[in-house]
């Protein structure tokens, strides 16, 4: 408001310089609120030109990038396997064809997640657009705040296979008394045998095999009593051979096992959406059942 005890020349200027204050005011709020809508309007727009929507960029590639595991039997030995055929499926649903990346385990599963999904490895190859047999877990989730892991599609679980001419029954380990036991040493069945007991079983355990569906072709040759690793691996070799029988390894804190999934980079929300759906079509159809079933796996519902 302009001073009424003003003279008139004074007034007026006083009043131009109100008027020229708030026609700043009023333009700077009116550019604020442009440029708030053209920040908010600029992912619509790199979606538009192809350039933020990590979905689209596959689409434009025409093909999808699957990281698998090397030999990791039935999922993946050389070329072929559960994983391999999953990844064929996801692509397709994606209208677009697959490109296969097999990668050696590094030394953990976070390292796996960086090199794989959103870094790249140190060798040059890489990212994936999604790797698979991720761990559904919620730790490995906070540990790795970069990726989304999501679309479980398999519970894993340590077992073990006997050839029941040799061991009839199984309450606990001790049905295999003086027996020899081919298990894979470094891995998860094979810590759980050799630290089972505080080692009491350890003398009997054959550790040279590198997985599980290598100690259960021991065992189908007659040179072990039995054989223990992950269900798929022994199943993959064993099911439907009434000579053997396989079961859950018998500590409690493993019979529950764990469940697998896919992951992607944290920000390629829109590519995660379009996997998880065909994942649930996949699981809703049968066809992911009859994936397994076609490595003689039996398909355990996450």
């Amino acid at each position: 408001m302009v001073d009424q005890g003003l003279s008139g020349n004074a007034a007026r200027e006083a009043a131009l310089k109100q008027t020229r204050k708030a026609c700043e005011s009023a333009d700077r709020r009116v550019w604020l609120a442009t440029a708030t809508a053209g920040l908010l309007a600029w992912p619509s727009w790199l979606q538009a030109q192809g350039g933020g929507g990590a979905l689209e960029k596959v689409r434009k590639r025409g093909a999808l990038v699957v990281g698998v595991y090397h030999d990791m039997p039935p999922f993946h030995v050389q070329g072929k396997g559960i994983d391999v055929e999953l990844a064929e499926a996801l692509a397709k649903a994606l209208a677009v064809s697959l490109s296969l990346l097999p990668f050696h385990a590094d030394e953990n599963m976070n390292d796996d997640l960086r090199n794989m999904v959103w870094r790249g490895h140190y060798l040059g190859f890489g990212p994936a657009d999604v790797l698979l047999h991720v761990p559904v877990e919620r730790p490995l989730m906070q540990a790795n705040p970069r990726v989304e892991i999501f679309a479980p599609y398999y519970r894993e679980r340590v077992m073990i296979a006997r050839d029941l001419s040799k061991a009839p029954k199984m309450e606990s380990l001790d049905d295999f008394k003086g027996q020899r036991i081919a298990v894979p040493g470094q891995t998860l069945a094979g810590w759980l045998l050799i630290g089972a007991e505080s080692g009491r079983y350890r003398e009997q355990l054959q550790t040279k095999w590198k997985d599980g569906a290598e100690a259960a072709r021991a065992l189908l040759a007659g040179d072990v009593a039995a054989a223990a690793g992950q269900a798929s691996e022994l199943e993959s070799v064993l099911a439907g051979d009434t000579r053997f029988a396989i079961e859950p390894l018998p500590v409690p804190r493993m019979r529950e096992g764990w469940v697998v999934g896919c992951a992607v980079k944290k920000e390629s929300t829109d590519l995660a959406q379009a996997l998880q759906a065909a994942m649930n079509e996949l699981a809703k159809s049968g066809a992911l059942a009859q994936m397994f079933s076609r490595a003689k796996v039996s398909w355990r519902q996450p």
